[in-house]
Formats: structure tokens, sequence, C-alpha cells
């Protein structure tokens, strides 16, 4: 086993990276940040997916874990005070993991310039940065929708509980390998018609989003943003590609969200 260690610049991140590093040295474990075979965040969910884009090459040979340092994150299982408990199930590891679906998004340009192909863990979105975007939805090469509005937002089931949540859009167990595309204050009148519900595809489906020429758009993919003035139009897929999370002690999705979002309750008599 080979462990790399990503904490963020928080000073308790930073001290708890720092006691983690001396306990996985005391159990003989190695650190190597180039080519581990699991990779620790220490922080938030931010801290896990620029990790999870750090290593996105070798996504499919590494597993995560996450070691918050704040309130509970979606990616994280672990608190700063059980490193000897996380240190102890390292050591007796026996690869056991689950995986989550990523989002393919392919750029075409329309200039000469070569294809651009990224990899999502919660989202992309698209926005025309001047004026109402205007685009062509397509599914599987059939067109669907003209869309008028702010924009557009392709989440994979984990990311289901971050932006697409604050649209409307459902939440989605990551057990379920599909897709939602969900659309920004939408315009929708007499005169421009759109589905103005958030939209399940399933995992064989592409969604093609064509774009109106010589307009700037920025795209924003997870955490990242990238401004751009010669889009042609996005394909959006389920990746083949899975992210893998040490599942020692993996939290129930559903009690993710509980805990995230409503909290304890009293039952009712």
């Amino acid at each position: 086993m080979r462990v790399a260690i990503i904490a963020n610049d928080a000073e308790k991140s930073r001290v708890t990276a720092t006691e983690l590093k001396r306990l996985l040295d005391a159990a003989d474990i190695e650190l190597n940040q180039e080519r581990p075979t699991v990779v620790i965040t220490v922080g938030g969910d931010g801290t896990l997916l620029g990790a999870f884009h750090q290593y996105l090459e070798m996504v499919e040979h590494v597993r995560f874990i996450g070691v918050h340092t704040g309130h509970l994150g979606f990616y994280t299982d672990w608190r700063n005070y059980e490193l000897e408990l996380l240190v102890e199930s390292l050591k007796k590891d026996t690869g056991q993991s689950v995986s989550y679906p990523l989002l393919d998004v392919c750029i075409h340009f329309n200039d000469e310039l070569a294809d651009a192909h990224h990899v999502a863990l919660n989202e992309a979105t698209i926005r025309n940065i001047e004026r109402t975007m205007v685009a062509k939805v397509s599914i599987e090469g059939e067109c669907f929708e003209m869309y008028r509005g702010d924009g557009l937002s392709m989440s994979t089931p984990t990311g289901s509980t971050g932006y697409n949540k604050s649209l409307g859009g459902a939440v989605v167990h990551p057990r379920v390998n599909a897709l939602q595309l969900n659309e920004i204050a939408s315009i929708n009148n007499r005169v421009y018609r759109s589905l103005g519900s958030p939209m399940i595809v399933a995992p064989n489906e592409k969604v093609t989003i064509d774009l109106k020429r010589d307009d700037r758009y920025q795209l924003h993919l997870d955490h990242y943003v990238r401004s751009y003035d010669n889009l042609s139009s996005l394909e959006l897929t389920l990746s083949k590609k899975r992210i893998h999370f040490a599942s020692y002690r993996h939290t129930h999705f559903w009690r993710r969200v509980n805990d995230s979002f409503i909290g304890k309750i009293k039952d009712e008599d």
C-alpha cells in the first residue's frame, strides 16, 4: 500500500495531516505522493474534489478516503480525532471499496482546435457570460428542445446533492447509474418553450448541447471554471471511469443526506 495525503491550508488540517503522517510512518505504511494506491484527503469535500482532479489519470487504480476537519461532508467518512482508528483500518486493508459514477464532458470548438475531454465528479454547468443562453439540446442525436435561459447543469448522483439540488433537482442515490440535466432559470412562454423540469438521463444516452457561435461561455467543472469564446457544442455522457472509496466504514448515502439537510428528528406518536 502506498498512501498520499492531500490537505487544505487550514491550520486544523495541517496539524491533522502532520499527525497522520506520523502514525502512518509508525505503522510502516509507505507515503508516496506520485504513485499512491490510497489517497487520503484532510479538509472537506472541496479538498477531496481537488485530489480527485489531481489524480484523475490514475483514478481507477486508487481509492480515496476523506478525513473531515470541519462539519460532516458527503465524501468524508472520518473525523480528525479518529486517525488511530483509520490507520488500524489501513493496516487490516483487504482492498474493499465502493465506487460512484462520473461525468464525461467532450468539448467541441468552432475553430481548428482539437476536441477537449474532461471528467467531473459532481457536475458540469455551462452559461453564456454576456446574454441569455440559447442552445439546442439533443438526446442520442435527436433534437429534444431549444433552450433559452441562464444555463444548463448536468450532475452525477453524488453531485445531485449540490448545485443540482439548489436548482430543484432530485437527490439521486449513487447506485443509480444515471445523470441529471437541469435548467437554470429557463424562459418559458408562448414563444419559447423547454421542458422546465429536471431530466434523469439513462447511462447509455448522450446529451449534446449545441451553442450559438461567437458568444462567450463559462464552463464550470466541479469547482474549476473555464471561459471560452469559441465553443461549438458539448457532449455529456456517463463516464466509463468511476471513483473508488475505501469502504472500511463508508457512511450510508441517505444517512449523509439526513445529516446534511435534515438532522435528527423526533418521532411523532
